[in-house]
């Protein structure tokens, strides 16, 4: 028997007039999966993720959570879900405390120990007002909201922004020893370098349609590699080769084949060759890559 995805989504679309924000989009999440969401800014991850809430109505496609269809007024699928936005407005005369009991009765909570041991693993003092916090600390603020609810699912969009380094390590360690304990979570996130340390799965999206989707290892090591000789400043092209720069008496270049084939091509070099370096591309490079490479693919259609 087939396991049923906890967050599925088929042929989705959103759209604002003319403008496509989501072109039949689809994914699955997985139970216990860390998935990250990439894109850049206007590339569709807050609307999908909003879709996923109920915040706002698809145009067409199917979206739903834990079985259940997404849609406006989903109170009770709600109460699985842990949601922090990527930007949060809380009323600047109330308590830190005040806002915290509120978000918990929402939820239908009562403020517990776990409020008190979150304010205390990311130092954020429930005695002040928000109108005397930091752009930093109200971000403190969304978090604990949201992590206070023992939750089956998280939905996280952009959730370090505005965290110092040492909260954002932090944050994702807890988001870790929730996934750890079962809890599925689907993470929107511009620091790739911490979607690579902690997260399953990727799904690259841009200009509203999934343009890449793997697991975090598979993507690693399938993909291009970073290439750099040294002694040499020409080089005759190979297939499979990319983005070369050169500088110096060195050149790099992407190269995605056969490291055999590669090393044959590098033959007649090999009295200049000072050195040799083949490297994993970061998440960041990654990301570049796919995402001119989409680029170039609609361009030339």
């Amino acid at each position: 028997m087939e396991t049923q995805a906890i967050i599925e989504i088929n042929d989705l679309c959103k759209n604002y007039g003319t403008f496509a924000a989501l072109d039949h989009l689809s994914l699955r999440v997985m139970p216990g999966d860390f998935y990250a969401f990439i894109g850049p800014n206007g590339a569709g991850k807050s609307t999908t993720i909003r879709i996923l809430l109920g915040l706002i109505q698809k145009t067409s496609g199917q979206a739903q959570i834990l079985g259940y269809p997404c849609q406006p007024s989903q109170s009770d699928l709600l109460k699985h879900i842990a949601y922090l936005p990527s930007e949060s407005a809380f009323y600047p005369h109330l308590k830190v405390k005040e806002v915290l009991r509120l978000a918990a009765k929402l939820q239908g909570l009562q403020s517990t120990d776990e409020t008190k041991r979150l304010c205390h693993l990311f130092e954020l003092n429930p005695q002040l007002k928000i109108s005397e916090l930091s752009l930093g600390n109200r971000k403190k603020v969304s978090i604990v909201c949201a992590l206070q609810h023992q939750a089956q699912v998280y939905i996280f969009d952009e959730p370090t922004s505005g965290l110092d380094p040492l909260m954002q390590e932090r944050f994702w360690q807890e988001l870790q020893q929730r996934n750890q304990a079962g809890a599925t979570v689907f993470v929107s996130s511009h620091v790739l370098s911490e979607v690579q340390k902690y997260c399953h799965k990727a799904a690259f999206i841009r200009q509203g349609q999934i343009i890449l989707e793997d697991t975090i290892s598979h993507l690693v090591q399938s993909a291009a590699k970073r290439v750099i000789l040294h002694g040499i400043s020409q080089f005759d092209s190979i297939e499979g080769m990319s983005q070369v720069t050169c500088q110096g008496e060195s050149i790099s270049f992407l190269y995605q084949g056969s490291v055999a084939r590669l090393l044959d091509h590098l033959r007649p070099f090999q009295d200049r060759l000072l050195d040799l370096q083949i490297q994993e591309l970061s998440m960041e490079e990654l990301f570049r890559h796919y995402y001119n490479q989409g680029k170039q693919e609609v361009s030339q259609s």
